[in-house]
């Protein structure tokens, strides 16, 4: 037989849809393109667009909460906190493009989809946590040289509980439906909330310290809440820049191996690929099989291996598996890849 049965780049995309799924796959089975994984696909992409509405909204009202308060207070750190609010909230703009573009399916330029447009989002949403630290420290470092006296302070700390807690609901919110729908600039973003919340806290602790005559307190507390911004800033960018490179988490890779050696008739597992497009996951795997297998045979063993990889990994959307047949000496075939 040839040196490989499934070789020939087949993106299939099954999962266990009953008897009428199975005979479509015998009488058409180059037609499986992803067909069921597009659904769980705009699923989830609709999850993050609820996700980003329900946050945008939470935040606008906590906005809207905090400018009412500066503008009868003249707090100009409130202000400050307000404004910054308002325009982090726009950070759901280059997300809810990014989920909007990865509803659209495959093209010939575009091969694998428009998944990626997420990991772009994702580099938007570390730029606006980077700006906000800059602007959090330069803002500080103003007031530390020229302190100014702040009004109304129950009324500000009371804003600046309410800007907190907003913020925070919201960071928990985006986290939660990011790692529930593998989307990493969705847990950037809810990240970035928690940013936010601490910048909140630092009005509040900064009035508090005014109220007990410190005037520095406010960009004292600032600076602090700089340091930990940075922090939140490293972690966030972290998980991006690995999302660009491809990282995943090797538990998976081992968790598909498993799940290949496993499956009957594969003899062993060759290389295992696993990358992230979007929140959905790609595999391109080599499976060896037994030399004497045909290759309709080779081809059943690799559809039986993706079957059992795409019910393993819930965000697997496709897997391309690559039978070869084990040689006499042990030796793997494309070993020089």
């Amino acid at each position: 037989m040839a040196s490989h049965g499934h070789g020939h780049g087949h993106g299939h995309g099954h999962r266990r849809r009953g008897v009428r799924a199975r005979i479509r796959h015998v009488v058409r089975p180059h037609s499986h393109e992803a067909a069921d994984r597009v659904d769980a696909a705009l699923e989830s992409s609709a999850e993050g667009m609820r996700a980003l509405w329900v946050s945008l909204g939470m935040l606008a009202a906590t906005a809207a909460v905090q400018a009412v308060v500066a503008a009868l207070s003249g707090s100009v750190a409130l202000l400050g906190d307000t404004l910054h609010n308002a325009a982090d909230a726009l950070t759901a703009v280059p997300l809810g493009l990014a989920f909007w573009l990865g509803r659209r399916p495959p093209d010939r330029r575009y091969t694998y989809g428009y998944g990626r447009a997420e990991d772009l989002a994702g580099v938007a949403v570390v730029a606006a946590i980077a700006a906000s630290s800059a602007a959090a420290a330069w803002t500080a470092a103003e007031r530390l040289v020229h302190p100014q006296p702040v009004s109304g302070l129950p009324a500000v700390a009371a804003a600046a509980l309410v800007g907190f807690a907003g913020n925070e609901l919201v960071a928990r919110h985006r986290m939660r439906v990011g790692r529930r729908i593998g989307s990493a600039a969705l847990v950037a973003d809810g990240l970035h909330a928690r940013t936010d919340g601490f910048a909140s806290l630092a009005v509040l602790l900064g009035a508090g310290g005014a109220a007990l005559g410190w005037d520095r307190a406010d960009p004292v507390v600032g600076l602090a809440i700089t340091v930990v911004i940075l922090a939140v800033l490293r972690q966030a960018a972290r998980e991006v820049v690995r999302r660009l490179m491809d990282a995943v988490d090797p538990a998976l890779v081992a968790t598909a191996e498993d799940v290949l050696r496993a499956t009957p008739g594969v003899r062993d597992a060759g290389t295992v690929r696993l990358r992230w497009i979007g929140h959905r996951l790609r595999a391109e795997c080599e499976i060896v099989v037994p030399p004497d297998a045909t290759v309709a045979a080779a081809h059943r063993i690799a559809v039986d291996a993706e079957r059992a990889l795409l019910d393993a990994l819930p965000r697997l959307a496709a897997a391309t598996v690559h039978a070869d047949p084990e040689t006499a000496a042990g030796a793997r075939h494309h070993a020089a890849r």
